[in-house]
């Protein structure tokens, strides 16, 4: 049991705030999801909104302090080389062949 009276007021403003940035970075996460899964599917069009959509979110949570600025960064730019990186294209075999 915390003593002072100033004490529990800070205990119950910390819970109220882990609990808004608790669904903050649940929100951020799913977006993040999504967005991945929209690139692995190959939907171009709908993969840019849903990558513009986590960007957002990230930039609100970081906003926020609910996320560190350069966490935040470090994920839209993970998530912004993986939009970017082109399609994978099926690699030629290796020439096996021995030179004679």
């Amino acid at each position: 049991m915390l003593g002072s009276k100033s004490a529990q007021k800070v205990a119950r403003a910390s819970a109220r705030r882990q609990e808004r940035s608790k669904s903050i970075r649940s929100q951020v996460k799913t977006d993040i999801a999504k967005a991945e899964k929209m690139i692995t599917a190959g939907d171009a069009k709908g993969a840019q909104n849903v990558v513009k959509t986590a960007i957002s979110a990230l930039d609100k949570a970081a906003g926020k302090k609910v996320l560190h600025p350069n966490n935040a960064a470090r994920r839209k730019s993970r998530l912004l080389k993986k939009l970017n990186k082109p399609a994978a294209q099926p690699k030629s075999a290796p020439d096996t062949k021995k030179a004679a």
